[in-house]
């Protein structure tokens, strides 16, 4: 597949190993820095989904995404874990979630701008799982040189996942993350509910990045 990912927002906060390591397959380990594990909360739009050489579909080429993962290894490559993704789209819910590949979710979602603050209002409309996102947020206009931390928590190509008790890996390539600091409020947030942590009270590392484009590669099944 390839994707335009558009007004890309990242938030991220540590939390202990413990705490994540039963949430994760038992092939995979746990990929820590300073020794602590780290919380992904993704957001960005889709534009331009389709197969490779095939033109867009109409109804499934654009929607919105929140993701939530974690960062693990598996024999030597790093990559991260997903715990879920919820998107505007259910086109796209449906597709994915043959044979429970990849944990999609419906929910009702919005992404407005007026002037350089950007909103973010998701709700998922699965009902035992009521998650929902609330934040306000303005990139900071300058490129931020980014820290060891910064690489280690964004630049990722590879996800795992295991439906069925079978690992596959997914690839993805595209250019290294132009990142920009973030100023802003969550005024909502209970995505992530199943850990069982206080870490979604804490005020996260934030970035943002305009626009990138990604190669998505059929999943491959790890031994």
């Amino acid at each position: 597949m390839t994707q335009e990912w558009h007004n890309v927002l990242f938030l991220h906060w540590p939390i202990s190993p413990e705490v994540l390591r039963k949430h994760i397959p038992s092939e995979l380990e746990l990929d820590l820095y300073n020794n602590q594990a780290w919380i992904g909360l993704i957001f960005f739009e889709v534009k331009g989904n389709r197969p490779r050489f095939i033109p867009p579909i109409p109804g499934l080429n654009s929607f919105l995404e929140i993701n939530i993962r974690t960062y693990v290894t598996y024999q030597g490559r790093a990559g991260i874990h997903t715990f879920s993704l919820d998107v505007n789209n259910p086109l796209i819910v449906g597709l994915a979630t043959l044979g429970s590949f990849l944990p999609y979710h419906s929910a009702k979602m919005s992404f407005k701008r007026r002037k350089n603050t950007f909103t973010i209002n998701s709700r998922r409309l699965n009902r035992s799982f009521p998650e929902a996102l609330i934040t306000s947020f303005e990139p900071i206009p300058s490129v931020n040189e980014r820290n060891q931390l910064d690489r280690w928590l964004t630049e990722r190509y590879h996800l795992w996942t295991k439906p069925k008790n079978q690992l596959f890996r997914i690839d993805t390539f595209h250019s290294h993350w132009q990142l920009q600091k973030v100023k802003g409020t969550v005024q909502l947030n209970t995505m992530g509910s199943f850990i069982n942590n206080d870490f979604l009270d804490k005020q996260p590392i934030a970035h943002y990045s305009n626009m990138k484009k990604a190669i998505i590669f059929p999943p491959i099944k790890e031994r």
